[in-house]
């Protein structure tokens, strides 16, 4: 049947793309590829190993500089990732971390960045943590940085803006920091950093107005201005730093360095990403040098390396295993031909079940850690840290696999996994992140970050909640009795709520509506919406109306940085997926946009069954992209199979 209907099972575009998966899947049966994108990653990395007096290995620093420099942009200068334009940030840390790892002043790559970042003030232009990051190897003083003490820690836990409110990543990072600040940690000094910190400055370092600097941020990194609440809170702080009493300052440390073993140990020491990976190290290399902690923390730090073509990088996560995995298995299944697949989806199967957590984390209320049980995290159970849609996708793929007879998770489990997703849903109805929103919004006017936004509080987002409205829509159809129907209603109220008056959804995860918009579609559809709904007919009318002219969609960054549709230069093969797979939820699959659609992606297949690359799908915190490596090999073929079945 397959065989005659363009984009069905059958056909030689098909088949080629399920060979692509076949062959790149893991022996342990994940997808997992590059996950870097980011590059303010490496620098960090490199500048916790030399606070620690160690250095990269050879390998991984030849394979650094080779992607430190493929990656300088015309001006000289680096950006917060690979494709976006330079900040001081971004390019004072790399240019240190190249000196770091032996490369000479007089490098012209260098002196091209010193001519970028001088003009702009060279570390005192720079966002918030690349001022940290200096002051810890004693290349920025202290007093410049706007304050970060523990004992905030030590407040009561009812209170608003106590740190366990905050976005659970914004909380890992500022952790270690206040821990770090509070001791005034820096490294030992060397004639090599004596020499940097002569290099970085437009003046000399012993005239710089240190109180001035605190707030002083070049235009090309204050993406997010500071409100006039903080720089109150600032001021506030800065005169207690001069009064604090030193034993609640070394109370607040002893808290600050239990919490800090407790996210270690729920972990296995990976921690929830690479910046507090890399400072939590520091922090015990301080505290009890060459202690266990120490030498557990370097036997994981290379989890995040990655070794790829345009050289060494440090990933924004351990991996994307988990995520990668459900989503192919969703893509294989959905193609109609499982048979042929049969021993690739036996072994995601048993991918799955193995990386399922099966217990809570240690002392999880001491550590203001949320349940975890029955969740999937983003990448492995090692690093312990389940999250929403994660969770969601993995119950839908089991559910998918286990007509099949290739599901590995008992259904006691799985029912666990519908338990904790049911746990996390917000009392606005939609599904956050990691944890239920556990502060009030107003927090993000205290944003510190100056180049990232939303990083304050784990709310509500598009993406989370169509994923676990989906899951609990199957979790349903498997077991009719489920009490799911509640959740499943509220979660769609919140979908329609935040469709934006053009028609679109503005994602927060992936680039940018096509993204949301493919993810509230489907959430709704699952849920009950009909075609001919009306806020369906706006969804696919906005589509439409940013379809190109050759069939294709296209999509960047920069939608999520201006928050409006920012059009590319060329059509993108994972945006044109989205835009065609939301289309079929509409009912307007097989309409002539989506026919062009069609054509237009079948013919951008590779003779190897590839689609050839593009721009970063992937976002975070709405400033930096990320790369999904498997993005390419998962959405194409997914969205060519859904309208296939629709054909049929």
């Amino acid at each position: 049947m397959f065989a005659s209907i363009p984009g069905g099972g059958g056909d030689v575009v098909m088949q080629r793309a399920r060979d692509v998966l076949a062959r790149t899947q893991e022996a342990d049966g994940s997808w997992k590829g590059d996950y870097g994108g980011p590059l303010f990653l490496t620098p960090v990395y490199v500048a916790g190993l030399y606070v620690m007096g160690r250095a990269p290995d050879a390998r991984t620093r030849e394979g650094m500089l080779a992607h430190l420099r493929a990656h300088q942009n015309d001006d000289g200068g680096w950006g917060l990732d690979v494709e976006s334009r330079s900040l001081v940030f971004t390019t004072v840390l790399n240019y240190v971390a190249q000196r770091l790892m032996g490369v000479d002043a007089t490098d012209p790559d260098l002196v091209r960045a010193r001519a970028w970042f001088l003009p702009r003030g060279g570390p005192l232009g720079s966002g918030s943590w690349g001022k940290f990051v200096l002051a810890l190897l004693g290349l920025y003083d202290y007093d410049g940085l706007t304050p970060i003490p523990p004992e905030p820690w030590l407040l009561p836990r009812w209170l608003p803006f106590h740190p366990s409110r905050l976005w659970c990543h914004c909380r890992m990072v500022y952790l270690p920091m206040g821990w770090l600040y509070g001791r005034r940690a820096r490294a030992v000094e060397t004639p090599l950093l004596a020499q940097v910190r002569r290099e970085l400055y437009p003046q000399s370092y012993a005239a710089v107005d240190w109180k001035e600097a605190r707030n002083r941020v070049a235009a090309s990194d204050a993406y997010t201005p500071r409100s006039g609440w903080l720089r109150a809170v600032n001021r506030a702080l800065g005169l207690y730093e001069r009064v604090h009493p030193k034993r609640l300052r070394a109370r607040a440390l002893e808290e600050c360095l239990a919490l800090i073993r407790g996210e270690d140990e729920a972990t296995h020491h990976l921690c929830i990403g690479p910046i507090n990976k890399v400072l939590n190290t520091v922090v015990w290399h301080l505290a009890r040098p060459d202690g266990p902690e120490v030498r557990a923390h370097l036997e994981r730090l290379p989890d995040y390396l990655q070794h790829s073509a345009d050289g060494t990088k440090v990933n924004g996560y351990n991996s994307s295993q988990l995520w990668d995995t459900a989503f192919a298995v969703q893509a294989l299944v959905a193609s109609g031909q499982a048979a042929g697949a049969r021993d690739t989806l036996e072994r995601a199967g048993r991918f799955l079940e193995a990386e399922q957590v099966l217990e809570d984390s240690h002392q999880a209320a001491r550590h203001h850690r949320h349940p975890s049980r029955g969740g999937w995290p983003f990448s492995t159970r090692a690093h312990g840290w389940p999250i929403s849609d994660c969770t969601a996708e993995g119950l839908k793929a089991c559910l998918l696999l286990e007509p099949l007879g290739l599901n590995r998770v008992p259904r006691e489990r799985l029912a666990q996994a519908v338990e904790f997703i049911l746990s996390l849903q917000n009392r606005d109805g939609g599904w956050a992140t990691y944890e239920q929103q556990r502060g009030p919004r107003w927090l993000e006017r205290f944003n510190p970050s100056d180049v990232f936004a939303g990083i304050m509080v784990d709310a509500s987002y598009v993406e989370c909640t169509s994923a676990c409205v989906q899951a609990l829509v199957a979790w349903r159809k498997a077991r009719p009795e489920a009490p799911v129907g509640r959740a499943i209603a509220r979660g769609v109220d919140f979908l329609r709520r935040t469709q934006r008056p053009d028609g679109g959804w503005e994602g927060s995860w992936g680039v940018c509506f096509s993204y949301g918009t493919w993810f509230a579609v489907t959430g709704l559809v699952a849920g009950g919406l009909k075609p001919g709904d009306p806020v369906l007919r706006r969804a696919s009318a906005f589509l439409k109306a940013h379809q190109r002219e050759d069939g294709s969609w296209s999509e960047t960054l920069q939608s999520c940085r201006e928050r409006r549709w920012v059009e590319g230069p060329m059509g993108h093969a994972v945006t044109t997926s989205w835009a065609l797979m939301a289309l079929a939820a509409t009912g307007d699959g097989e309409s002539e946009a989506a026919r062009r659609g069609v054509a237009w992606l079948r013919a951008r297949q590779g003779a190897d069954g590839r689609w050839p690359p593009e721009p970063l799908a992937g976002v975070f915190n709405r400033t930096c992209a990320i790369h999904y490596d498997t993005y390419l090999r998962i959405f194409p073929p997914w969205a060519l199979s859904r309208w296939g079945n629709l054909m049929s």
